[in-house]
This record gives structure tokens, sequence and C-alpha cells, in this order.
């Protein structure tokens, strides 16, 4: 599949338009604790995003130091997981600093949506939360992530969760966005390749996971506390990002700061807002997504040549729950 390409429909003195980062993009649904198979959105226990960017505006990004947050854990054997993908493991937040070539070299996040779906595109001002759980340029740590887990709690006994599915794999861009006299913005967007599109789709739909989506993103301060009244009052303090001087500085004062540049989900516990702007890519952008033209089929997609078996690929395929 590989990144696509963008083609802009609009004049070259009309666009507005920047693009900061290619990549591929996949994504993932579990089934809530103690269930086999989801069978609906309220069997769903976790929708996981991960995004591997391929190419952008520089070829070096900055993330964080490979012994910090759940990628140190693994890289040292200690990582427990996080029971279930529910972002609750003890890790430390993501630090320091690694140079990384992503056109050499893959690199890749694995992102947590709090409310298990995409935003609603029929409510464009609600926003919705989500965290970067991991980092990693080693593709057997989201393999290990996307892993079923049997482990005991004292409250509750013994505990089992199923694999994560894959749910679908396209190709997407985040780009800076200026209109008039505004400060510019930062849009996340995507096209899918799989599931095709004139399949029935039905954890897709359910999960607002459309053919090709535009979102806001919009990356947390993690110096600015929520208070207890607060919506998003974030993650634990010991699990928050701690970005470098020259990314914190950019916040200043302020709550939340465009994804610009997208280095900020290079650190765990990186916390982001997405806020659907628009379910039409090229009306609202001037831009055209273009994904491979392949045929629908296990040897065509790159999620299932990236992660193996490591998910059932049902949903991807068929579009259908399991």
């Amino acid at each position: 599949m590989g990144q696509g390409q963008e083609v802009f429909k609009t004049k070259t003195e009309d666009i507005q338009v920047e693009i900061q980062e290619r990549g591929e993009i996949f994504f993932f649904y579990r089934p809530k604790v103690n269930k086999e198979e989801a069978h609906s959105p309220e069997d769903v226990q976790r929708l996981y995003i991960v995004l591997r960017p391929e190419s952008g505006e520089r070829s070096i990004e900055e993330k964080q130091d490979p012994d910090s947050g759940k990628e140190g854990a693994k890289r040292k054997g200690s990582d427990s997981g996080d029971e279930g993908g529910s972002g609750g493991s003890e890790s430390e937040g993501g630090h320091g600093k690694q140079e990384v070539n992503i056109e050499k070299q893959p690199l890749l996040r694995f992102i947590v949506m709090g409310r298990k779906s995409l935003p609603d595109p029929s409510k464009k001002s609600r926003p919705y939360w989500g965290f970067v759980e991991l980092v990693t340029t080693n593709i057997d740590d989201v393999k290990s992530s996307l892993h079923g887990q049997e482990y005991d709690t004292k409250t509750r006994g013994h505990r089992h969760t199923s694999a994560a599915r894959a749910l679908g794999e396209g190709i997407y861009r985040i780009l800076r966005h200026k209109e008039g006299k505004k400060k510019p913005h930062t849009h996340l967007i995507y096209k899918l390749e799989f599931p095709p599109e004139d399949e029935c789709n039905q954890p897709q739909e359910s999960l607002n996971i459309k053919h090709e989506g535009s979102f806001h993103i919009q990356i947390k301060n993690p110096e600015q506390h929520g208070s207890s009244t607060s919506q998003y009052r974030g993650m634990q303090s010991k699990r928050r990002a701690v970005f470098p001087a020259h990314l914190q500085g950019q916040f200043g004062k302020l709550r939340f700061h465009p994804a610009d540049p997208p280095d900020f989900l290079n650190y765990e516990g990186c916390e982001f807002l997405l806020i659907s702007a628009s379910d039409h890519i090229e009306e609202e952008l001037g831009l055209e997504l273009q994904t491979e033209e392949v045929e629908a089929g296990e040897s065509c997609s790159d999620l299932i040549k990236t992660f193996g078996e490591t998910a059932s690929t049902t949903p991807l395929l068929k579009g259908t729950w399991v």
C-alpha cells in the first residue's frame, strides 16, 4: 500500500495547505475484558490507532529516548502490559530525545482513543480525547501490545483479554491549514484502503471510521492540569509526556497547541483532542488522497505484512464483527 499520494485540486496560489507528514494508518479494536468476541460498540474495550510516518517536511523526526516509557520497559523486558489496553500501566511518560530517519527506519505510534470511537462527523464541535500509549522503532513492541493477556487482580481475580482485531488500514497526512488571517491549525486526514468501500463495514460504521475523514488535532499541554470539573482531566502526572524544552515552549500558557510539528506525537503520554472537521476532504482542503489501486486480499494488505496474524483480520477484509 505505501503512503499513497495527495493530488491538489486547487490552483497553486490558492493552496493554504502544507503537508507536514505522510504515512500509513491502521485501526484495531479489542473486545471487553473476559469477552471472546465483540458484536457491537458496547462489546468494545478499546479502539487503537497506529500511525507509521514515512516522509514529511523533515526526514528526521525527534522521538522520546528509547529507554523511557513503555518503550524502555519493553527493551528491559519488564513491561507487564496495560490490563486489556486500558492505558493503566504504571510506566512513566516519554522523555528525552532520539532522532529517527522516518524514511529509513520504522517509527510506530500506538494510540488509544478514550471514547472507543472516532469523533462523530455530525457533531463537529465535540472533541474526542486520546493519548499515545507507545512509541517504538520495534514492530514487535506493537505486536505484543495487540496480543491477548491473562492476568490476576486483587479485587476481581483472574482476568482475560482477547487479542485485538484489525479494523482498517489506509494512508494519512498531518497537515498545516491556513485560513485567511486566522492562526494556522493542524489536521489529521486519512483514507482507507481496507476494508473495501463496497463491503458492509458494520464495525467501521459503528465506530465512526468512515472511508475518509478529516480532524482538527490539538496537543494538550502536559504542564497545564485540568480542573476537577474539567471533561479532560487527562492522565496521571507520572504517565504524561515530558516534552523537550523547544516543544514545551510552544505552548506558552496555553492548554492546547496544534500538532506542529508532529514530533509531539512521538512521546508516550502525549494527550490530544480530535475534533471532526469534514467527511469530504477534497471539498474542505482542496486535495484528494489517493491510495494504490489493489485487489482486496491478504496479499495486498500492509497491515497483515507488518503485523502478521497478531490480530484477527475478518473485520479488516470482510467488514464484519468478530
